[in-house]
């Protein structure tokens, strides 16, 4: 236990839990054995389910909460309520340094609040925002934010360029990722005044943990030319719903609208391309600038879905994200 990543799971959440956690745990072990799950739920059931799967046993210790967070509660009437939720008692598991990173595919609301509440944010961090992974033409983007906050102002948006920058260097290997800020065109007179303000804060400073690119446009984000892409929470979530009903648009009508024959030839090609845009494969957004990290998985993912975002837990953890935010946040001053 001395040396393992120690992952806090709200159990209950999410579509087909606890089947489908349970799964994705045994789908993670066959790569990753350095972490311990803490799963919290109805007892009864959980001890009943995992009993199916023995060599997942040792890995994973019940945790009991008699309560579950629906999706359709507001996030202010669950976290009142929700004091005995398997959200909570997740999330409080991470506050006394039992847990290392708390893990839920529930109501993201509720999660944020919740986190919040408990966990307290970073020094000198007001608005924390949740960062997601973005397929581009080279590896992955870190976009943020995803709509944790629909109203930023300048300091806001350096914060999630330091933040987001950090979180690029704690899942891949950058000393200096390349920060841009999403906007409506790339002259530095084009965007609102907050952005603007944002760019010419970021320009002027001597930035030592990340390169600062100006601005991007959404049809350059796959690009590959910038890892790490800073938004408002507004504009952050309608571009990656955006993404995600395009992605899908292109492969089902792709698929359907080859002939057997050519479907046959452009096999290997169209899979290659599939799977490129499998949102499975970037499962696992992050609230930053909390104390302790919380990852949001998407609800109506799968068990493989699910697995990718306890391997994000396990990068986080190892690379000591929280540490690198606040020495990141140091170098800007707004």
């Amino acid at each position: 236990m001395l040396n393992k990543v120690k992952i806090a799971i709200d159990a209950m959440s999410g579509e087909n839990a606890p089947d489908k956690i349970i799964e994705a745990i045994r789908i993670s072990l066959k790569s990753e054995k350095e972490n311990f799950f803490y799963l919290f739920g109805k007892k009864d059931l959980l001890q009943k389910k995992i009993s199916k799967y023995k060599s997942i046993q040792e890995y994973c210790e019940i945790v009991d909460a008699s309560d579950t967070i629906q999706d359709d509660e507001s996030p202010l009437g669950a976290a009142k309520r929700g004091k005995d939720s398997s959200m909570w008692r997740s999330i409080e598991s991470v506050k006394e340094k039992k847990s290392d990173i708390s893990l839920s595919g529930g109501n993201t609301g509720a999660l944020l609040v919740m986190s919040r509440l408990l966990l307290k944010t970073i020094d000198g961090i007001n608005k924390p925002a949740l960062a997601g992974l973005w397929p581009n033409q080279n590896n992955m983007n870190v976009v943020l934010d995803l709509g944790a906050n629909i109203e930023c102002d300048e300091k806001n948006l350096i914060d999630f360029a330091c933040m987001g920058s950090a979180l690029y260097k704690s899942l891949f290997i950058s000393d200096k990722p390349k920060i841009a800020l999403l906007n409506v065109g790339l002259e530095e007179t084009k965007g609102n005044e907050v952005l603007k303000k944002t760019f010419s804060i970021l320009k002027s400073n001597q930035l030592k943990n990340f390169e600062f690119c100006g601005y991007i446009e959404g049809n350059h984000i796959m690009d590959g030319n910038v890892d790490v892409v800073v938004t408002d929470g507004f504009t952050g979530n309608v571009a990656l719903k955006t993404a995600e009903g395009t992605a899908n648009f292109i492969t089902q009508n792709l698929k359907n609208s080859l002939s057997k024959l050519s479907a046959l030839l452009s096999y290997s090609s169209l899979k290659r391309f599939k799977d490129k845009l499998d949102p499975r494969k970037y499962n696992g957004a992050i609230f930053l600038g909390l104390q302790s990290p919380v990852v949001k998985s998407h609800g109506s993912t799968d068990a493989i879905g699910f697995a990718y975002s306890i391997n994000v837990c396990n990068k986080i953890v190892k690379a000591n994200l929280i540490k690198k935010i606040e020495s990141n946040l140091i170098t800007v001053d707004a």
